[in-house]
């Protein structure tokens, strides 16, 4: 008899894992977002990571926006991939995944693998998590397999989902994962392998499996954090700083990141998770908040700069913000830094327009209040601004009338000889 898996929240994460697991078990999918259920009924996913095609075995009748079917589809394996964001004082909003936890306790009957894959701050499973589940289930977390029937069982594998790559999907990746008793261990095991050719790394406890995820995404924070800073230092000093990333990048063990804007859901979102975790150990996290000090200011540091060279005639410029999507490819536009540009910009320029190819123009008028153009004529524009280095923008013709349009760009697309500045 085939495990009946089902997935909590069906979003960048969620929905790869359950389209590509539905081929080899019985799936369900939950997401409370209604449309987006109806969506995916349709086969169709807003989010362009997958065709209809990729959705052929996802069955409809499988798919629900109502707690209340689950408790008729009582299932062997739940998985929760639902987004742990921040507030606005920086600390976790753990409300989407206690939400899913309390919901997932109310099904629990025994034997049941309970697997989180949310970016959450390690020992936040066991410590808080696991005690709701057997507080609203009656139930003890299993961590022998004698108890495994008992009660239930827990298992931490963190998503390593890329938003908009295309190489680096679920069956290229290496999964990690780590469990309460080695049953639970080796079911996961035997899952995971169908879709990664059995690529699974057995971390050596849960704490680890947290730790390890969360550290990937604040690396690379503080990677990009070091380049924006280096960026600020030698445009002072007229230097190209991907002049200087090229030349270095020459080296056998130098690592080349590229200067920008840091937000998402998920880098500019996770260092915040283990800092938390560390005030509340009395400890002073200086160089991750250091990091994440550096990319929340970039925007203002590029609105002053794009200001500087317009030479601070502001009354007539008209600019043009290309990009609105948190990263390249992507039509996400969560905790976008571009929206931190424009209210920055808004600063020195009354006349501001922003257009994306990518982004529902929709979601971004409900989230930002803000009107995306559908097609933009370049030679309206005293300044254009490419903050977002999508594919579609790469094949882009832009005449320079006069040289009265100024061409800028945050992320490098195009070669100097087209562009007069790249930060």
């Amino acid at each position: 008899m085939k495990k009946k898996i089902c997935i909590i929240g069906l979003g960048y994460v969620g929905l790869p894992l359950a389209a590509k697991l539905s081929n080899h078990y019985e799936v369900y999918g939950f997401d409370k977002n209604e449309s987006r259920i109806k969506e995916l009924k349709r086969k169709f996913d807003k989010n362009n990571e997958l065709k209809k095609k990729d959705l052929i075995n996802l069955n409809k009748k499988n798919l629900f926006s109502e707690s209340i079917f689950l408790k008729k589809n009582h299932c062997d394996i739940y998985i929760i991939t639902v987004p742990t964001p921040i507030k606005k004082n920086k600390n976790p909003n753990l409300k989407p995944i206690i939400e899913a936890t309390n919901m997932i306790s109310n099904l629990i009957k025994g034997g049941e693998i309970i697997v989180y894959e949310s970016t959450v701050y390690p020992s936040l499973t066991e410590d808080k998590l696991k005690k709701i589940i057997e507080k609203k289930s009656k139930k003890n977390c299993a961590y022998s397999n004698k108890d495994f029937k008992k009660g239930f069982s827990l298992v931490y594998s963190p998503e390593r989902i890329n938003p908009g790559d295309k190489y680096h999907q679920i069956q290229n990746i290496t999964k990690v994962i780590s469990g309460t008793n080695s049953k639970c261990i080796s079911e996961l095991k035997k899952i995971y392998s169908k879709l990664n050719n059995g690529k699974i790394f057995v971390a050596k406890n849960i704490k680890t499996a947290e730790a390890a995820k969360i550290i990937e995404n604040i690396q690379r924070d503080l990677n990009i954090a070091l380049v924006n800073e280096l960026s600020m230092i030698f445009e002072r000093m007229n230097i190209n700083i991907n002049d200087v990333l090229d030349a270095a990048s020459t080296k056998w063990n130098f690592h080349k990141y590229l200067p920008g804007l840091v937000g998402g859901h998920c880098i500019g979102v996770d260092p915040y998770y283990l800092t938390f975790k560390a005030k509340s150990l009395s400890i002073n996290p200086k160089v991750i908040l250091s990091g994440r000090s550096v990319n929340d200011k970039m925007s203002s540091f590029y609105a002053s700069k794009i200001n500087k060279l317009l030479k601070n005639k502001t009354k007539s410029k008209k600019i043009l913000i290309m990009g609105f999507a948190f990263k390249e490819n992507v039509s996400d536009i969560r905790n976008t830094k571009v929206y931190d540009l424009y209210k920055n910009l808004k600063k020195y320029f009354k006349k501001i327009d922003i257009f994306d190819p990518v982004v529902n123009t929709n979601d971004v008028k409900k989230e930002y209040n803000l009107k995306i153009i559908k097609k933009p004529n370049f030679n309206k524009y005293n300044c254009i601004i490419f903050a977002v280095s999508h594919d579609k923008f790469k094949n882009l013709r832009i005449k320079k009338n006069n040289n009265k349009v100024f061409v800028i760009q945050i992320k490098k697309i195009f070669e100097n000889n087209i562009v007069d500045f790249t930060f």
